[in-house]
């Protein structure tokens, strides 16, 4: 198994910076201005809480460790479906790769486009969101059509200015949000919380929240020094939204009563009449919508790396390979822009998201427990870099997400039945590719000898 960087676009042009950028761009969007009001319900304790956030970055930080490890063993832009036909075979590889160049991208990048224009409301109120979501998409997939040195320089200014934004808020919170009687400090309850069901349903959607942290895999092609840069691209950006993670829910808690939170979607909002007073929820209403353009462009510009390097690898997706003269896959990325537009048309990703979401995790796990299986298979093969904590790391990670499965199996099995459907359709294709292209080839050879 020979180490191949093909498949990069521009190589060497993105910083480790701007990698880490992708990382916390796609890692923060709505869930963690969202996910509280549902947690407080049945957890009450200010310590348990923040221990949700705090644990759910832990296991990102472990995954990271496990990603790192293959990216620079195996660096080829695309992700999964880099690691998985490699580590086990093409046809998995291919299903992963189906998932991400069909929904995996584009369903949240409608969700992310849609929730912008709901967003945007806060600051043009006659604005209709639909068309605004369907400018956001368009703007990113032009502005990644420029070139990868002009996408970078987009992207890191929306990042910045998302950072920025949200570490204005948390420091406003603290200085003059309304202050609740709430501790941070452990007590023997916590025990009870944290080895309760709501506890651990509750990882559930966290870990949703914390989806993203290994966005920069998919352009490890692209990375100067990769070996070197990708492993601190994945830990710094999961490093910092986990401290933006804790920061911006310990505000939530310390500026808005419980009571108000509970079983509330725009958790944010809501908070934020407590620390800006009456004009609040449009002042995070216009934090969040302006947050959200560097998501859309994270997954603008990564998705079609998954897309163009199934295109260089089986010849009846070639036309998904082909680069325009500024070297990025322009094919892909008009047809991803497509279908998130589609989705924004049918107001359906939703439902696509999850359905999906136990095929994602699904990859996500065979690829971490790829670690485990190349160490003990391929023990000598150059490890530029190696999981830290190996195996107890993996392993973290391995739980959780098992854990994960069990539970969408158990409370969403028609969606988790949905999502094999998915995987199984792409196995289909998968072999119905190869069997059309076996037959291609047969009659050029046929044709040559007559």
């Amino acid at each position: 198994m020979a180490n191949s960087a093909s498949g990069g676009l521009s190589a060497g042009t993105v910083s480790w910076i701007t990698a880490t950028a992708i990382v916390v761009a796609d890692m923060v969007g709505v869930g963690v201005f969202t996910s509280l009001g549902f947690q407080v319900n049945d957890i009450t304790s200010g310590f348990s809480l923040l221990m949700l956030w705090i644990v759910g970055g832990v296991v990102a930080i472990c995954g990271a460790f496990c990603y790192a490890e293959l990216a620079a063993m195996l660096p080829r832009s695309s992700g999964e479906y880099n690691f998985l036909r490699r580590i086990y075979h093409p046809a998995f590889g291919f299903v992963a790769g189906w998932l991400s160049a069909t929904v995996g991208f584009a369903a949240p990048i409608a969700l992310a486009a849609m929730a912008f224009g709901v967003y945007f409301k806060s600051i043009a109120p006659s604005a209709p969101p639909l068309l605004l979501g369907f400018g956001i998409t368009w703007l990113a997939a032009l502005v990644h059509l420029s070139g990868v040195r002009f996408g970078s320089a987009y992207h890191n200014a929306w990042t910045a200015l998302k950072l920025i934004l949200i570490v204005a808020f948390i420091v406003a919170g603290f200085a003059y949000g309304d202050s609740q009687a709430i501790s941070f400090a452990p007590s023997a309850v916590d025990l009870t919380f944290m080895s309760g069901a709501p506890f651990a349903i509750s990882l559930v959607f966290v870990m949703y929240s914390y989806s993203g942290w290994n966005a920069a895999t998919y352009i490890v092609g692209e990375l100067r020094e990769p070996a070197r840069n990708l492993p601190r691209a994945l830990f710094v950006g999961t490093a910092i939204v986990i401290a933006l993670y804790v920061c911006l829910n310990a505000v939530f808690l310390l500026t808005t009563p419980m009571q108000e939170l509970a079983g509330q979607l725009d958790v944010a909002i809501v908070a934020g009449r407590h620390v800006f007073g009456g004009f609040g929820g449009r002042i995070v209403g216009a934090l969040i919508s302006l947050g959200l353009v560097s998501s859309i462009s994270a997954m603008t510009w990564i998705g079609p790396r998954v897309t163009m390097t199934m295109g260089e690898d089986m010849p009846l997706l070639r036309v998904f390979s082909r680069k325009s003269k500024r070297d990025v896959p322009a094919v892909a990325i008009i047809f991803q822009l497509l279908v998130a537009n589609l989705l924004l048309l049918t107001q359906s990703f939703e439902a696509v998201l999850d359905f999906i979401q136990f095929s994602l995790t699904f990859c996500s796990f065979f690829t971490v427990l790829g670690v485990i299986k190349m160490r003990i298979t391929h023990p000598k093969l150059a490890r530029p870099y190696r999981a830290w904590g190996y195996p107890v790391t993996p392993l973290i990670f391995l739980s959780v997400t098992l854990f994960m499965m069990y539970y969408l199996v158990v409370n969403r099995p028609l969606q988790s039945l949905a999502g094999f459907a998915m995987m199984s359709a792409g196995l289909v294709i998968y072999y119905a590719s190869r069997l059309i292209s076996n037959a291609f080839s047969s009659f050029e050879k046929q044709t040559v000898i007559q």
